[in-house]
């Protein structure tokens, strides 16, 4: 009897430990000065929306594109023909790698402008924060946009330019990614609103933030969920755990 192949057992593995991972950050919060959504409601309600969050949000909209995405040549989640060193150690690789060149871009561009460097999540906090970055952000910004808006596009084309559309997506989901951090930015940074944040901090947030998106867009092709996530997870272990750490900058 041929083994099957596990890619939705991990799958949903990994959306399980994502809603453990969320549940835990109710109680642990990653960041100090945004507002607490305990305060309007209790921590019950708190609790429902958040595992409602990851299983519809994450869950259901990953899983969405998870499936378009195979019928796009992605790399399934626990493909047979990708090897656990381009699965495992090559996302490591990279991940520490782009962890080490965002904390020296954050060095360059924090002297452009006077809000210093960008805040970190309090250690050990900061390892539950990356965490659960690695895979809900990368489940929303990778599995799901890039496969979605990819089908969308390529229906004009009859399956034909994929590889150009991919990286056309690909910089969407990047430029996406690196957006949907400024909402919280003003709360972080001590200023009024988004507009107020300096040019060279918003080039640094969008710049970084692509940094990483990209090589995570490119090896969930490649080589699958587990990859982007773990380039995800690596990086910001580098940038949000160590050198939050040792910075002194966690919130």
């Amino acid at each position: 009897m041929p083994r099957q192949n596990p890619s939705r057992r991990i799958y949903l593995g990994l959306v399980l430990v994502l809603i453990l991972l969320m549940v835990a950050s109710v109680f642990f919060p990653a960041m100090k000065g945004l507002p607490d959504p305990s305060a309007d409601l209790s921590r019950s309600e708190l609790l429902l929306i958040t595992i409602g969050v990851g299983l519809v949000a994450y869950g259901g909209l990953g899983y969405l594109g998870y499936r378009i995405s195979l019928g796009l040549g992605f790399a399934d989640i626990w493909d047979p023909s990708v090897s656990n060193h381009d699965r495992f150690v090559a996302p490591l690789k990279v991940g520490l790698l782009l962890g080490c060149l965002m904390v020296a871009g954050d060095a360059i561009f924090s002297r452009l402008h006077t809000l210093g460097p960008l805040p970190h999540p309090a250690f050990p906090v900061s390892i539950l924060a990356s965490a659960t970055a690695g895979v809900g952000e990368e489940m929303i910004f990778r599995l799901f946009f890039i496969p979605v808006w990819m089908w969308v596009l390529s229906r004009p084309f009859r399956g034909r330019h994929l590889d150009v559309l991919f990286w056309v997506v690909a910089v969407m989901s990047a430029l996406a990614f690196s957006a949907a951090h400024l909402p919280a930015a003003p709360l972080l940074l001590g200023v009024a609103s988004v507009s107020d944040i300096p040019t060279a901090m918003m080039v640094e947030i969008f710049l970084l933030n692509s940094a990483v998106a990209l090589p995570a867009a490119y090896y969930l092709r490649k080589s699958g969920f587990l990859a982007a996530a773990g380039i995800h997870f690596w990086n910001n272990v580098v940038w949000h755990v160590v050198w939050g750490a040792f910075s002194g900058a966690g919130g």
